[in-house]
């Protein structure tokens, strides 16, 4: 039996683009923006290391590996920018080039995982890559070209949300199928 922490990884997701779409309402106007630094660390800093430990390792099955390893890296390094940037006081533009970049592979993968049927909800798996890569790409020209724009900025407030309830849903019913596989799992060294 194989041990993952996707349960960890997901419920980072949603409390990541939580935090996104309440420093879209409350945090983006704000005159210092330092403060909403730590919070974009601390999803970031989690994110990149276990990403990085499942590209590098492959604990999980097949595929698995390619879709939530590349994408939890890179949501990671997008939500560390962010965090360096709010900290320094620095325009956020460039971070959010890098969330650009950074969503495209969750689009990709997040119609891959549809086709191909990979998880046990592969509709709502992929909807949720989907929503949140979309909420990265767009992210460059929401800050170029309609930051000031009230009615598209709750738009997107709503969009991100939808992703957060999404990536919810998916940790909920992992979490709860988990617990139930892994209840009678004990380390090597106790056996």
């Amino acid at each position: 039996m194989f041990i993952d922490y996707l349960t960890l990884i997901m419920i980072n997701v949603v409390a990541g683009l939580f935090i996104l779409a309440w420093f879209l309402w409350k945090g983006l106007d704000a005159e210092d923006k330092k403060p909403w630094a730590a919070a974009f660390f601390g999803v970031g800093l989690i994110s990149f290391i276990t990403g990085l430990h499942i590209s590098f390792t492959w604990p999980l099955p097949g595929s698995f590996n390619i879709v939530f390893g590349d994408t939890t890296t890179l949501f990671g390094l997008t939500y560390l920018v962010t965090a360096i940037a709010l900290w320094k006081g620095w325009d956020l533009f460039p971070a959010s080039l890098v969330g650009l970049f950074s969503g495209i592979p969750a689009l990709i993968y997040g119609l891959r995982i549809m086709n191909m049927n990979l998880t046990q909800s592969p509709i709502i798996s992929g909807l949720g890559f989907i929503l949140a890569g979309l909420s990265a790409v767009l992210s460059a020209p929401f800050l170029l070209w309609f930051k000031n724009n009230k009615t598209v900025r709750v738009l997107g407030i709503l969009f991100v949300l939808a992703a957060s309830a999404i990536w919810f849903v998916e940790f909920a019913g992992a979490s709860w199928a988990h617990m139930e596989t892994f209840a009678k799992w004990v380390p090597a060294t106790m056996k």
